[in-house]
């Protein structure tokens, strides 16, 4: 793994070709290599993170003391911040990924056709992936098990906040691939705070990266999706709405819609918009809004919003709009499923998208109509999650209609090719 900690931006662009020379003859080794090959070294990865936590420790004392001096948020921090347990927990979540199936090889469909030949669409690697994300240590391993799982290499460039960490990390999880006798280069971390690596990932190093994977806030994704010159994995926002349809039951909605809302503010899971139908609004909207209220959430909402719980501030067209990552959700009074649907359409960016009604056909009509990633019935949106969907770990939520789509885990990181099987047919 090249050091370029503290290489000159000149020698910039020869290292990260080198870089995805490297990965690329990983990839095939590792595609090569097999399920159990493939399920050993993930095991010696999670085996090497644990041993290495005392140096782990110590580099993460290094981010920590340049996010203090940065004047990073205390909900930053918390996220830079690692200990003995957190990274025990990575290291068990490499185990749960190794104890996962693997999906390269596996068949998706198989049939015969009138010709007599046997087709079968079977699940391969995509070859090297391209991982750029922010803050979170933990993604340099969890990234690195989903794309080992799923034979691909990776080159992974983290965020400036959590470098040295990372570096650990990646350190560690190399050592476990060697010990495991597969190449050191299917995991790469590029070592340098140099802005200027994005833009080679993002050019896709002559054709050594297949496709590139963001994780983190706006600007980057933004940045990734404006500017890639290959496919792209991802998601800009997450705006999740609920709706509240005239037959749901009033505990279980005050109950999804503050889970969905305050369980965690700052996912791309949670809920942004609630939506509520004219016809319970008046009976259900005040204690929904009470609820959220003594949990520190803020309301902004329309007129009719407004008119039936006083605590909620008029809101404005920007607030349908805005993926607020914090204590606030919108609230809208919509003419039943008709309004909802229409609503979703309008300002939905394809994530996720819950109908809290106890009407099975009312349900059904949202979860077809609905066009997103993940669509719910009666369930917090702070499910969207890969683990959560029992795919063991992810790298994120896809919102595009090209290849993945929803929670990107192994199984996602890999496309297919058609395996023809025949016996002597010649074509007339």
């Amino acid at each position: 793994m090249a050091d370029t900690l503290h290489t000159p931006a000149t020698e910039l662009h020869d290292i990260m070709l080198d870089m995805g020379r490297r990965a690329r003859i990983a990839s095939t080794a590792l595609a090569k290599a097999g399920s159990e090959a493939r399920t050993r070294s993930l095991e010696a990865m999670a085996h090497a993170l644990s041993e290495a936590i005392p140096a782990i420790l110590i580099a993460n004392q290094e981010d920590l003391k340049g996010g203090k001096a940065k004047g990073l948020s205390a909900a930053m921090m918390d996220r830079l911040a690692l200990s003995p347990e957190r990274i025990e927990g990575v290291a068990n979540a490499l185990r749960a990924v190794a104890a996962m199936d693997d999906p390269v090889g596996s068949e998706i469909a198989r049939w015969t056709v009138p010709s007599g030949l046997d087709i079968a669409r079977v699940r391969t690697p995509l070859g090297v992936i391209g991982i750029i994300y922010e803050a979170r240590p933990n993604v340099t391993a969890d990234a690195a098990a989903l794309c080992v799982r799923s034979g691909n290499a990776a080159i992974l460039r983290a965020g400036s906040e959590s470098l040295h960490s990372a570096i650990a990390i990646a350190k560690a999880l190399r050592s476990g691939l060697a010990s495991a006798g597969l190449p050191e280069d299917a995991v790469q971390l590029v070592q340098t705070k140099d802005r200027a690596a994005v833009g080679e990932m993002l050019s896709g190093l002559e054709g050594s990266i297949d496709v590139i994977v963001p994780r983190g806030g706006k600007s980057l994704v933004k940045r990734v999706q404006d500017e890639a010159r290959v496919p792209v994995i991802g998601h800009l926002e997450g705006l999740c709405h609920i709706y509240v349809d005239a037959a749901a039951t009033p505990q279980k909605a005050i109950d999804i819609v503050v889970n969905a809302k305050m369980r965690r503010t700052g996912i791309c899971g949670a809920a942004e918009t609630l939506l509520i139908d004219e016809t319970i609004a008046a009976a259900l909207l005040p204690a929904i809004a009470a609820a959220l209220i003594d949990a520190g959430c803020k309301l902004r909402g329309d007129k009719q919003a407004m008119e039936l719980a006083p605590e909620i501030e008029l809101a404005t067209e920007s607030d349908w709009r805005t993926e607020y990552l914090d204590s606030i959700i919108s609230v809208k009074i919509v003419n039943g499923i008709e309004g909802a649907l229409a609503h979703i359409a309008e300002y939905g960016t394809g994530h996720t998208e819950c109908i809290i009604t106890e009407d099975g056909a009312q349900a059904e009509r949202f979860l077809s109509e609905v066009d997103a990633g993940i669509v719910m019935h009666n369930a917090s949106t702070q499910f969207a999650d890969g683990g959560e969907f029992g795919m063991g770990a992810e790298i994120g939520i896809a919102t595009g209609r090209i290849h993945a789509r929803g929670p990107v885990g192994a199984e996602q990181l890999t496309i297919f090719k058609y395996v023809v099987r025949g016996t002597g047919q010649t074509r007339p």
